[in-house]
């Protein structure tokens, strides 16, 4: 039904488009899905955290969204997400286009194993090996889209998850500095790793509105 997904994080709950709305259903829950027309494209869209902020980082159905966006025949996913940057020279307010992904600890907010693939057995089990967590196609396709529309944007990047749903401690923004981190928010690893392994190309743009803990800005 839909040739794109998008997933919408904090502040955007609803896109400008008039869209129908799908409930879609699979072995993980029930998402919600708008669905509409942008030129040539069939687009469904989530609200990761759906209106009025129901969700908090720690109860966002991961596995529900990405298998919905599957299985109405998404070929590509797109998402968004406000992040605290970590790297001092970060600008509040220009997108970031990550390329890399710090996600060490692997879980769901319930602190499951973060798979689409929990049946002992499953032949479409395995290790999910990488050198591109985000789509470098999707990136170049956003870089030119974000020129179109007279907006600068940092073109690459390391987006680091925290499970939440609490704030980092400055010790553990050091932590992340040093892993060379660009910026952190707590929902788009396990979106990130669960497209990975249903080989849906998964890119991020990244709304830096604050510094993380401890961080004071720079200017380059």
């Amino acid at each position: 039904m839909i040739d794109v997904g998008i997933i919408t994080g904090s502040g955007i709950y609803e896109l400008p488009a008039e869209g129908e709305s799908h409930v879609v259903e699979s072995r993980f829950g029930k998402t919600e899905v708008s669905i509409f027309r942008a030129g040539a494209w069939t687009v469904g869209s989530i609200s990761r955290h759906e209106k009025n902020h129901r969700h908090l980082p720690h109860t966002i159905p991961h596995q529900a969204n990405i298998v919905a966006l599957e299985q109405l025949g998404a070929r590509a996913v797109l998402a968004t997400t406000v992040v605290g940057a970590v790297d001092p020279g970060v600008h509040l307010g220009r997108p970031v286009l990550f390329d890399d992904l710090f996600f060490p600890t692997n879980l769901l907010p319930n602190g499951a194993e973060c798979t689409i693939f929990t049946e002992p057995g499953d032949p479409k089990r395995g290790h999910l090996i990488w050198n591109e967590p985000f789509a470098p196609r999707l990136r170049r396709k956003l870089e030119l889209a974000t020129g179109a529309l007279g907006l600068e944007a940092a073109v690459g990047g390391v987006y680091g998850h925290t499970n939440g749903p609490r704030f980092e401690s400055r010790t553990e923004i050091r932590w992340l500095a040093s892993a060379g981190v660009t910026a952190v928010s707590q929902t788009c690893g396990p979106e990130a790793v669960l497209a990975g392994e249903l080989e849906l190309p998964y890119a991020l743009v990244g709304f830096p509105v604050k510094y993380a803990t401890g961080i004071s800005h720079s200017r380059m």
